[in-house]
């Protein structure tokens, strides 16, 4: 589901007469350099984003400075990574008057992502993308669904950044060495997720919000949880949240709790007294 609440954006100038090239300041990243496009191989997902929008434009790079800002904390499991990719490649197309279609710009972040996760499930790309909930299988058709009654998130961040690229590596290397424990564990949280949207569709929250803090359960058997991460769980859970669980690729970042107005405003004083640095709101549906 997509953070509405943070963004990411990029403005688009004219270079100063005689300085050519395509040239990005990235405050955050605390970058300025002008892009290498031209580089035998790409491994820095700015310069490979802004490669692949050419190539798939079959354009020269402009001769503009793209400034980018960024509300979403870095490796927190927040898509920040996909967000600065599509708003980059947005301002790319911009610059050049030649906007792409969802769907292509959906394959360019999708690429980048690579760099960013190894195997990327490809779930970042396509909500930031469309900015809307999606029921995302990979090798599916991208599906949307009903929200029948908006619901409020919190999510707390633990101020710890991981590398998802990493985990996954570690998760994919534990299930090769104990199928026989980690499979049903899989096979379970996949039969979560469609029970959760099934929740989700008919506005069964208290329902949802069980599934959560099972999923959380689960993942905590696949090693990707942290003890700052359940501490920000438990605290959440003891002050009413329907439910809470890790989100993104643990082992750090943010968790969500899913509350209700009468337990929003004590969950969150719980969250940042049991350590989270910030925490953020948003509404689904």
């Amino acid at each position: 589901m997509p953070v509405s609440g943070l963004r990411v954006t990029a403005t688009v100038k004219a270079n100063p007469p005689g300085e050519r090239g395509l040239r990005l300041i990235a405050g955050a990243l605390n970058r300025v350099l002008p892009l290498d496009i031209e580089a035998e191989t790409v491994s820095d997902a700015l310069e490979l984003t802004a490669r692949l929008v050419l190539a798939r434009l079959r354009q020269s790079p402009p001769d503009v400075t793209i400034a980018i800002q960024s509300q979403i904390p870095i490796a927190s499991g927040l898509g920040s990574g996909a967000a600065v990719s599509a708003a980059l490649a947005r301002a790319v197309c911009a610059a050049l008057g030649q906007p792409l279609e969802a769907a292509a710009l959906n394959e360019i972040v999708y690429e980048v992502e690579k760099i960013h996760h190894g195997t990327p499930s490809g779930i970042d790309n396509t909500v930031i993308v469309y900015e809307q909930p999606v029921y995302f299988v990979r090798q599916r058709p991208i599906e949307t669904f009903v929200i029948a009654r908006p619901f409020t998130l919190l999510i707390g961040d633990t101020g710890l950044g991981a590398s998802t690229k990493v985990t996954v590596s570690d998760v994919r290397r534990l299930f090769e060495t104990e199928i026989e424990r980690i499979q049903p564990v899989l096979e379970n949280i996949g039969r979560l997720v469609a029970q959760a949207r099934q929740a989700i569709e008919t506005g069964d929250l208290e329902q949802l919000g069980r599934l959560m803090t099972r999923n959380h359960g689960y993942l905590r058997a696949l090693t990707v949880s942290s003890p700052e991460l359940d501490r920000l769980v438990q605290a959440a859970l003891d002050m009413g949240a329907l439910g809470a669980k890790l989100s993104g690729g643990g082992r750090g970042g943010n968790m969500i709790a899913l509350v209700t107005p009468d337990t929003q405003a004590r969950v969150q004083d719980a969250l940042l007294a049991a350590g989270a640095t910030r925490v953020f709101e948003t509404v689904v549906g």
